[in-house]
């Protein structure tokens, strides 16, 4: 009797067993034939890492595919849900040139590229100075996306809804590219051309981002739109800085949206209507007459076009109107 017990529980084990490797085997083919990659199959793909920046920049020349790896907050959710590109990754953190630093010159702020977001919110310049770049950092994602999110792959990751990418357009940073060939130094404003197109050659690495100090005191306003008040991907986000006259006119301006267009997006024509004018009613009734013609916001899982253009409006006259009363 004992012998028949064990049997059948030995069967039933078997025939379990033979289910969930059935499970699985046809998990796998669907896998296969939805995404054509197996999830998390890691032999799909390769991370280089080398001791130089000079050998970083002879791998970007001989392999252009390579794609840069910092933080990888982004590639570990890709990661996880299939959608990761498999292929070569070059790994930044063996190379000292690129370690976290932040160079605070005479004219100017220098991130390297491994700068996190943690390493802007603990330094004690932009206590009193730069108060967005803090402020923005503080409201990525969770402490452990701080801790080893960089600036640099905010920037190379190209999502529309870039936070740090918002703030560093704000004020007028550049980003640094190198490659064998040399060193380009291009405003960010203008680095973005699209839908994650960058004005940036497959070997070319971004090394550096260079911010231009300012002696004047501006005007500043960030709003992140999301569902939660932190841990969020912004529905819209918007920011402007400005600096304003004593005669009470606006000298000069920069206004960035995220998560509105395909990529982040500083609005030129905002800042030429505010261009030496007086904030006043009729102005910021023209800058929603902008708002409306010049946007053309994204539809997406996390908000709608419509949705997006009338939050971008509320935005721009709720950062103004408190200013209405200096003219």
């Amino acid at each position: 009797i004992v012998r028949i017990k064990e049997t059948r529980k030995g069967f039933v084990f078997f025939v379990v067993s033979c289910f969930f490797l059935l499970y699985n085997k046809i998990d796998f083919i669907a896998s296969k034939c939805k995404r054509g990659k197996m999830r998390n199959y890691l032999n799909d793909y390769q991370v280089l890492s080398c001791s130089t920046l000079e050998d970083a920049l002879c791998i970007m020349q001989e392999k252009p595919d390579s794609i840069p790896l910092a933080g990888g907050t982004d590639l570990m959710v890709y990661l996880k849900y299939n959608r990761l590109v498999a292929g070569r990754y070059l790994n930044l953190h063996s190379i000292p040139e690129l370690q976290p630093k932040i160079d605070i010159q005479e004219n100017q702020i220098v991130f390297s590229a491994l700068t996190t977001y943690r390493d802007v919110r603990m330094n004690p310049y932009f206590k009193d100075n730069m108060k967005l770049l803090p402020l923005v950092a503080s409201n990525i994602g969770a402490m452990s996306i701080q801790n080893i999110g960089t600036w640099v792959g905010n920037i190379g990751n190209a999502s529309p809804a870039a936070d740090g990418v918002l703030a560093l357009m704000l004020y007028d940073a550049k980003v640094h590219l190198k490659s064998q060939q040399g060193e380009r130094v291009i405003l960010l404003a203008d680095f973005y051309k699209g839908y994650k197109q960058m004005d940036r050659d497959s070997h070319e690495l971004i090394t550096a981002i260079s911010i231009p100090k300012s002696a004047k005191s501006a005007y500043e306003y960030y709003r992140k739109v999301g569902e939660r008040k932190l841990q969020a991907i912004a529905k819209i986000a918007y920011g402007i800085r400005m600096y304003i006259n004593k005669d009470k006119t606006v000298q000069d301006s920069r206004i960035v949206f995220g998560s509105m267009m395909p990529y982040t997006y500083r609005c030129r024509s905002l800042e030429t209507l505010l261009q030496g004018k007086k904030i006043t009613p009729d102005v910021i009734q023209q800058g929603v007459e902008i708002i409306q013609q010049e946007l053309q916001p994204i539809d997406d899982i996390r908000s709608t076009a419509r949705y997006r253009l009338q939050v971008a409006k509320n935005l721009w006259k709720e950062s103004l109107e408190s200013l209405t009363n200096l003219s």
